[in-house]
Formats: structure tokens, C-alpha cells, sequence
């Protein structure tokens, strides 16, 4: 590890002295605690296709890709020229816009529960808001969320998300025991758990691959459990799809799984790159946030925010998937294809030493240790080898100009190809000689 801070260190002076300006200005020189690596983050001047560059003109194959969002690339051509074509009329109005309704007539007919919609500018306002509503339409306090299972920053939902998952995420959280967390892809565990809260349980929500807590595809019959739980007990079922929805086809993923959630968020892929956060629910539900001739305790105040809805967000998510609809499949299959072969050849590059997890076009490598041979929850994922992983990870940032962020998954996008993943390979194979 030395050899390769070392080297990185060669390479980034510039970024060296620019993080150091940073860390005088920003709590840790950041302003998203996952962006900070050691010794320093590289500071980007640049964004192309499937690259990011450095200050000190160091070129890295992007597979952070602006946590996960940018499907069609850093820049695309068609998303760039229809943001660039908003600016000229402007960028902020603060009253309803066009570009809001053509994006949600785009985003109805692509996901059935999406009988109404309002927009926030992150996925921590989404989930937050979507928590919030379900306490309101039900009249119970308690949410229900996974073990490892994250949902940004919303207190209502910042429990359990890093391992062990029994000590408390964050100071300053209060009412943790209205948040409950149930482990993942076990249903037997889960009910048992479920049903010593039923009669106060809000609703349960969760991702159907679970991002941030490892890259691990939900069992389908465990969603359906759940979700069978919830329509019995007058709770709601909350589909997180804001890493999948618009990941793996042209809507979410919920529906290849016959599931029929209650209220589904969105974000990442949907704002093309722009802050955006969604919460899609069934019109009876949603409708309990209209405050139309509504007393405070008969509505739900949910969105709101003063860049909510913005004409730049709506435009640049408008075009990104209207370029994903056009594409007929062609962008997916060719991302999916990436994503499987990617899997399959670390498999086989580290030889047992490692499992690859993920779907369609996100992957994660896990080094194994403890008698780990299958991942099927975060637990799994924890007991893993997270130090080689990051040695890894920082390896192929300071010699080999691949960029994960150190920990975290790999998402692929249209503008990578079949030689990007080869030279991946290649230099996780160097990885192992060293």
C-alpha cells in the first residue's frame, strides 16, 4: 500500500494542494463524508463520456460515475445541448414550469404506481418525505427498514446502515425506536420481528438490490413476503428504486418481480446527472398531502424546498430518459452485457478469492474471508475483507487510471465498452501478482 500512496502522491500534487485549501474551508475537505479517501481525494477539473480528469491532467475510466447516476455517460451530447438550450431561457423560476409535466408524463407511463408525483432535489428528501407519509396515511409511528439498508441522511431512517448494525449510526438522532431494522433476504427472521410491532408499524421500505450495503440482489419471494405482510397489516410497502429505478430497463424494477408497492422513490437516473429526488405513490395515497381544505392534522407536508421541480433538473432528466426510451433496449442490453461479462471475468481473475455481486450494469467485489461463501445480506458483505477491498480499489486509482470510489460498487454506462472492462480485468490481475 505504501508503493501505491507513493505513487499516487507523484501524481497528484496539484490535487495535493488544492485539498488542502479544502480541509482549511470544509469539515474534512468535503461535503459528502463517502467522497474523502486516504491520503486525499484527487480534485476533478473535468468530466467526458466515461472519464473523469484531474488537475494535474491525470486521466481515470469512471466507474463512480457521479454516485451511480450518469447511465449515459459524464456529458452526453443530447442531455448537454438540452441543458445548455434551458440556461439560455433560464435556470430558475420558482413557479410551476413545462419541463416538470413533460418529465412526469415520461415517468407515469414508465411506472404504473406512479399515479401522482412531487419532486424534492435529493434522495434523502424522497425517502424522508415518503416515511413521513406513511406515519400520516396509516396512524402509526413505526418504519421498518433493512440491516445495512442505506436511505440518506433523514433521521427517520439513519439506523442499522454500517455494521454492527446494534450501535447507533449518528449523535443527534432521536426516536431510534420508531425505526426498526430486519435483516435482508431472510423473510422467516423478518416476520418474526415484524409481527412484535405490527399494530404501530407505518411501513417497511426497502431497496430490491441493496446499494449501498453491498450490491446484493433482494430474493423475489422475500419482497413478495414482506409485502404480504404489509397488505395484511394495513402497512406500506415502500420500494427505495432510486439506484435502480431506470438502472436495469426503462421504468423499475418492481414490476419484473410482480410486486405492487405503495409509494416507489426515485433520483439519480431520473435528474440525468441534476439534483433531483421522486416519490411516486397510488393517487389515494399521495392525495394525503394536499393540503387543499385540509386542516394541519388531516395532510402530510411532503416536498417543498426551494429548487424543487427546477426547469434545469426537469430538462436534463426529461432527455436522459427520453434517450433511454429512444434506445429501444439497445443502451440496456449493451450495459447489461458489460455488467455480466464484468462479473464473470473477476470471478474467474480471482479465483475464489473474491465474489462478485450485482445485476445488470453494477458490480461489487467482495474478498472473502471467515468461511464467507455466499453474500446474501450486508451482514455477509461486513464480514468480508473491506481493507483489501479498499487496497484494491486505491491500486487501480494510483497505477492503473480506474476510478471506484474506494468500498463502493462499479456501475457501468453507455459510454464504456467491452476494452474498458478487459483493461479492468487486466490490472486486477497485476493486482494479485503484487
Amino acid at each position: 500500500m505504501t508503493d501505491y500512496i507513493s505513487e499516487y502522491k507523484k501524481k497528484t500534487k496539484g490535487s495535493a494542494k488544492l485539498f488542502s485549501k479544502s480541509l482549511g474551508l470544509h469539515v474534512n475537505g468535503v461535503s459528502h463524508n463517502i467522497r474523502f479517501f486516504e491520503p486525499y481525494p484527487f480534485v476533478v477539473k473535468s468530466s467526458s463520456g466515461k472519464n473523469l480528469v484531474d488537475v494535474d491532467n491525470n486521466k481515470y475510466t469512471d466507474y463512480w460515475m457521479g454516485h451511480w447516476s450518469l447511465i449515459l455517460g459524464h456529458g452526453p451530447k443530447q442531455v448537454k445541448d438540452a441543458v445548455r438550450k434551458q440556461i439560455e431561457k433560464s435556470w430558475m423560476y420558482g413557479t410551476v414550469n413545462e419541463q416538470t409535466i413533460k418529465l412526469s408524463e415520461l415517468i407515469a407511463k414508465a411506472v404504473p404506481v406512479a399515479e401522482k408525483i412531487r419532486y424534492v432535489t435529493s434522495g434523502t428528501e424522497a425517502t424522508m418525505y415518503a416515511v413521513r407519509l406513511a406515519r400520516s396515511v396509516t396512524g402509526k409511528k413505526i418504519i421498518a427498514k433493512i440491516d445495512g439498508g442505506w436511505h440518506g441522511y433523514t433521521s427517520d431512517l439513519l439506523k442499522s446502515v454500517n455494521w454492527p448494525f446494534t450501535e447507533s449510526e449518528s449523535s443527534g438522532v432521536v426516536n431510534e425506536e420508531k425505526i426498526i431494522s430486519i435483516p435482508y433476504n431472510d423473510l422467516e427472521k423478518s416476520l418474526e420481528i415484524l409481527n412484535k410491532v405490527s399494530n404501530d408499524l407505518a411501513g417497511i421500505i426497502i431497496e430490491p438490490v441493496l446499494g449501498g450495503g453491498g450490491c446484493i440482489p433482494a430474493k423475489a419471494e422475500y419482497l413478495k413476503g414482506i409485502q404480504e405482510f404489509c397488505h395484511k397489516n394495513n402497512s406500506l410497502f415502500i420500494l427505495d428504486e432510486i439506484v435502480t429505478g431506470f438502472r436495469f430497463r426503462y421504468g423499475c424494477l418492481y414490476p419484473t418481480m410482480n410486486l405492487e408497492p405503495d409509494i416507489v422513490t426515485l433520483g439519480k437516473i431520473v435528474g440525468g446527472g441534476m439534483p433531483i429526488g421522486v416519490m411516486c405513490g397510488k393517487k389515494e395515497i399521495m392525495e394525503h398531502s394536499n393540503t387543499k381544505g385540509k386542516k394541519k392534522t388531516e395532510r402530510s407536508y411532503i416536498g417543498g424546498g426551494t429548487f424543487s421541480a427546477n426547469p434545469l433538473s426537469m430538462t436534463s432528466g426529461f432527455s436522459t430518459l427520453s434517450e433511454l426510451k429512444k434506445s429501444k433496449g439497445v443502451i440496456y442490453s449493451k450495459i447489461n452485457s458489460l455488467g455480466k461479462f464484468a462479473r464473470d471475468e473477476l470471478t474467474k481473475t480471482f479465483e475464489g478469492k473474491a465474489i462478485i455481486t450485482g445485476q445488470g450494469s453494477l458490480f461489487m467485489t467482495h474478498f472473502t474471508k471467515e468461511g464467507i461463501t455466499n453474500i446474501e445480506n450486508s451482514a455477509d458483505a461486513a464480514k468480508c475483507d473491506t481493507a483489501l477491498l479498499q487496497k484494491y480499489h486505491f491500486k487501480l486509482i494510483s497505477h492503473d487510471g480506474i476510478f471506484f470510489l474506494p468500498g463502493k460498487l462499479g456501475a457501468i454506462s453507455n459510454a464504456h465498452n467491452k476494452e474498458d472492462i478487459k483493461k479492468m480485468i487486466v490490472a486486477s490481475e497485476k493486482f494479485l501478482q503484487n
